[in-house]
């Protein structure tokens, strides 16, 4: 597996590193809010589980606990009144094809159902310049599976590094809308938006958010989660049919 020095060498900031740093799937414990938050809405109803699965970019990659995306995400949705519960299935350096591959342990792994799943995988398969083919083919078995089973899918989205070409991006970048509007998804078009171009909100690899960075990210995305998520607690219902 390449080394992270070499690849931030050679990849512009908003790509994803090919990490050799695992994650387990695990749910991670939420922190104090800020003093200067504004009140949090009464957390009330049901617990309403959420999976998280990915890359390095869910795991936390070079954060400390309670500063990954899963984690404060959670506590994002707590202070809107929703008794989210995330459980973090981010394992850095993943590929879609290794994705896929423990999806199904992963899903047995849960102690209730998720009534999401927030999917972010792609950008180590952008980064090793795999074909975009294969990429498309493996998330689309993962997003077929969770809404085969009954759980609606948040798609994060990633775009190619400039440097890989017109030609590979034209193949890539469609992935995610597409495979969006197949299965019924919300997708989030490119989750390392509001992080590009800003060096302070990047740890210093240049690749992965800093805590700041992650926090900008929450805001940016909390009110997609939030929408994605039945509208009531036990929903049971399908997504929509692919199309």
């Amino acid at each position: 597996m390449r080394r992270l020095p070499l690849l931030a060498a050679l990849i512009v900031p908003f790509t994803l590193a090919a990490c050799d740093k695992p994650a387990a799937p695990s749910s991670e414990a939420t922190s104090e809010a800020s003093p200067d938050a504004p009140p949090a809405i009464p957390v009330m109803g049901p617990e309403r589980p959420i999976l998280a699965f990915g890359d390095s970019l869910l795991a936390g990659y070079g954060l400390e606990d309670g500063e990954s995306y899963p984690a404060r995400l959670e506590q994002a949705l707590r202070a809107r009144g929703i008794n989210a519960r995330i459980a973090n299935a981010g394992v850095s350096g993943d590929t879609t094809a290794a994705g896929l591959q423990r999806l199904d342990f992963t899903l047995k792994s849960q102690t209730a159902k998720p009534e999401l799943a927030i999917v972010s995988l792609g950008g180590n398969d952008m980064l090793r310049s795999l074909p975009p083919a294969e990429t498309q083919r493996n998330l689309e078995a993962i997003v077929k599976r969770l809404h085969d089973q009954g759980i609606r899918v948040l798609l994060l989205g990633m775009m190619a590094a400039p440097n890989l070409g017109k030609d590979f991006a034209a193949k890539f970048n469609p992935i995610y809308p597409q495979l969006a509007q197949k299965y019924g998804a919300t997708l989030v078009p490119f989750f390392l938006q509001p992080v590009i171009d800003k060096p302070d909100l990047l740890q210093g690899d240049h690749v992965h958010p800093t805590a700041i960075g992650i926090d900008a990210i929450v805001t940016a995305t909390v009110d997609d989660v939030a929408a994605a998520l039945p509208k009531a607690a036990g929903v049971t219902s399908a997504p929509p049919s692919p199309r």
